[in-house]
């Protein structure tokens, strides 16, 4: 018999015979075999692991933003303080002693005392609610009405784009501070609706033109266009399909504009046409305070930096969002 030779690919398992093209196939299969069996590859790309999403790429990369834990924080402080203001300040914002009138810092009264004699540690604290709930409110209310009309006007396009178009442009005309003044000087209520009323009809323009923007994109995709030949009706594809591919925009530009909505409500109840006494705001004790701002800076000094500070970590959350959410910025 002749001599049996060795053979290196019978050795693996091979199923066909050692040629050159055989080898190569049987080799580069043994090869794919131990990368997607080894655990160490490239994260998220193992035979276990699934490639992440938008927002789970984002959660992932915000939790790792100094950043963003850092304003995040400062947001949630504002917001327990908001709900229960009496968990660290103990008195009544509208407890005043006129003997104490503009005096400093006092045991039990860090903040001092302003020119009602009223404790400014517990009407910052107690600020903290009326500028949140104004933000938020404000906010919200913008979200939903300029991501709706602009929503759908980038989708059905046609006359109603354009005429959303040109009454976008009106409003777009109109002073945001002065249209304050002249609508806001006629009301007489001190709740915090009609400012958050005002600024709901004045900000919606900008949030529609983000939304038109992103939904016009995102139903130029593939995949919607593939759901449209296959039947879908527009609301599946509205609601299934774009949305969730739309609103990243909306979020990023909805959140920075949370803290110019809390400095336009301290703007406007400074020149006296937003909220009024016995209304607890920033704003208010700003400009009761900047008439007495050299003998007792203490009053004006506590709520401005609240203001500043609280809009501050609402346009660092909004930046490290869109950071995240951006992914030419990656």
């Amino acid at each position: 018999m002749p001599e049996q030779q060795h053979d290196p690919y019978h050795e693996k398992g091979a199923a066909i015979a050692a040629t050159g093209a055989g080898g190569a196939v049987d080799l580069a299969m043994d090869e794919g075999e131990t990368l997607e069996k080894t655990p160490g590859g490239p994260e998220g790309t193992g035979a276990d692991k699934k490639p992440r999403s938008l927002w789970s790429d984002a959660w992932h990369d915000l939790r790792r933003n100094p950043v963003f834990i850092v304003s995040a924080l400062v947001i949630l402080f504002l917001v327990v303080i908001s709900i229960w203001p009496s968990l660290i300040a103990s008195g009544d914002p509208l407890d005043c002693d006129l003997s104490k009138a503009q005096e400093g810092s006092q045991p039990g009264h860090p903040f001092g005392f302003n020119g009602q004699g009223c404790d400014v540690y517990t009407r910052t604290v107690y600020g903290a609610r009326t500028s949140v709930t104004v933000g938020v409110c404000a906010t919200l209310g913008v979200a939903v009405l300029g991501s709706v009309l602009g929503g759908l006007a980038g989708f059905f396009g046609g006359a109603w784009d354009g005429f959303l178009s040109r009454v976008t442009d009106i409003f777009f005309a109109i002073p945001v501070v002065l249209g304050g003044l002249v609508l806001l000087s006629v009301v007489t209520s001190s709740t915090v609706w009609p400012v958050i009323g005002f600024m709901v009809l004045l900000g919606w323009p900008q949030i529609s033109r983000i939304a038109r923007g992103s939904v016009i994109t995102a139903k130029q995709n593939d995949y919607v266009q593939a759901a449209r030949a296959l039947g879908a009706s527009n609301s599946r594809m509205l609601l299934r399909h774009i949305t969730p591919n739309a609103i990243a925009p909306v979020i990023v530009v909805a959140t920075i504009a949370l803290g110019t909505y809390i400095a336009l409500e301290a703007t406007l109840s400074y020149l006296g046409v937003g909220l009024k006494p016995p209304t607890v705001s920033w704003g208010i004790d700003i400009s009761s305070a900047s008439q007495y701002i050299r003998n007792a800076p203490h009053m004006l000094l506590w709520p401005a930096g609240a203001l500043a500070v609280t809009v501050l970590a609402f346009i660092m959350l909004g930046d490290a969002v869109r950071d995240a959410l951006d992914p030419k910025l990656r």
